[in-house]
């Protein structure tokens, strides 16, 4: 049998290591992981009360039309409930855009580094992809425009980035919009959001309406805290989602998904106090930076982005001993990198002892 040619070599996705593994692995009784972004204060307890009444359901196939959810959503976005699509996760709807718009006659812009499932799923379709670098960590829309022509189905904007965490301002992306032609489809991948406190950061649901060539995605998975649950949703023009929606497989989200999600949107309250919590400790994690010359990201995200001066790798093995996953900016595109997530008060105190370790280590340095 012989697959696809654009998969041979093809890198798959590689998650943060499981816990319960480095735990097997190197003896440890406790082990914390900060290497994937995720809520380290859980779900609402909504969201784990309606999964709990949802037990005895479970032989049922789920709504194919996620029509509780759709209803929740819509009404707090203030959108229309077709303007909707949900996914296994917004990385599946990632798939559903490159499925529907991309072939080998065709080509996508995307910034370099972040989120690497563009590249990945439109590398599958056979895509062109057109990689514009960073500045200073953060888009360079001009670059982007510059970089699309007629062959340009889709641009892809993940604002904040992952894995920088800068985020585009307003006026700037309101510009690029205005600029990108209309028959090439503008993806703003949100899945960060509720973390945001820029006052200048695109308020690009309103926006919808003005742009039907505009895609906004969205998740669960990290401020809500459901991510094991996989939902994530796009929300763009009704006409849109109307044609995409056929590439959706039926019952791609759980019944579990769907309940979880309609009560934790719910509770606004908690995903605010996970906020605060994050920017509270963030600024303990600048000031470590600041006190100890690191150089990071400024970061509107649950994460940050520290240069070590150590090759990535070193730095992720030396904090897996002292019993922290982290990410290691090597394959992202950071070699003296680490990306680590905003942990509690008391793990980011763990975390903190340990980078004292490694900065005192004899761990090599590079330049």
């Amino acid at each position: 049998m012989q697959i696809k040619g654009q998969l041979l070599g093809l890198p798959s996705y590689q998650p943060g290591k499981p816990i319960e593994e480095v735990k097997k692995e190197l003896g440890l009784e406790r082990v914390i992981k900060l290497a994937s972004n995720e809520n380290p204060y859980g779900a609402s307890q909504k969201a784990k009360k309606a999964i709990q009444d949802a037990l005895e359901s479970l032989a049922v196939y789920p709504d194919g039309y996620a029509a509780v959810v759709r209803e929740k959503v819509a009404r707090f976005l203030n959108v229309r409930k077709e303007q909707l699509i949900f996914g296994n996760g917004s990385d599946e709807v990632i798939q559903f855009l490159c499925r529907a718009l991309l072939t080998s006659e065709s080509n996508t812009v995307t910034a370099a580094p972040t989120f690497s499932q563009y590249k990945l799923n439109a590398t599958i379709e056979g895509a062109e992809i057109k990689e514009v670098p960073l500045i200073d960590g953060v888009h360079d829309l001009e670059g982007m425009l510059s970089a699309i022509d007629e062959k340009t189905k889709m641009v892809w904007v993940c604002n904040p980035n992952n894995p920088t965490g800068t985020y585009v301002g307003e006026d700037r992306f309101l510009q690029f919009l205005k600029q990108v032609p209309k028959d090439v489809l503008v993806v703003s991948d949100e899945a960060y959001v509720e973390y945001v406190d820029a006052v200048d950061y695109p308020d690009t649901i309103p926006l919808l309406e003005q742009y039907p060539n505009l895609v906004v995605l969205r998740t669960f998975s990290k401020a809500y805290g459901l991510a094991s649950l996989r939902i994530g949703y796009g929300v763009a023009n009704e006409q849109f989602i109307r044609s995409l929606d056929p590439v959706r497989p039926p019952f791609n989200n759980t019944n579990l998904a769907h309940v979880a999600a309609s009560a934790a949107i719910d509770d606004q309250a908690f995903i605010m106090s996970c906020a605060e919590k994050n920017r509270l400790e963030m600024a303990k994690f600048v000031a470590f930076c600041e006190r100890n010359g690191l150089s990071y990201f400024p970061s509107q995200t649950n994460f940050l982005l520290v240069d070590f001066k150590r090759k990535g790798n070193d730095v992720f093995d030396f904090l897996l001993r002292q019993g922290i996953i982290v990410r290691s900016g090597e394959a992202l595109g950071y070699p003296s990198y680490a990306r680590i997530t905003i942990g509690t008060a008391e793990e980011n105190e763990h975390l903190f002892s340990a980078l004292e370790k490694l900065l005192q280590s004899s761990v090599a340095t590079v330049n």
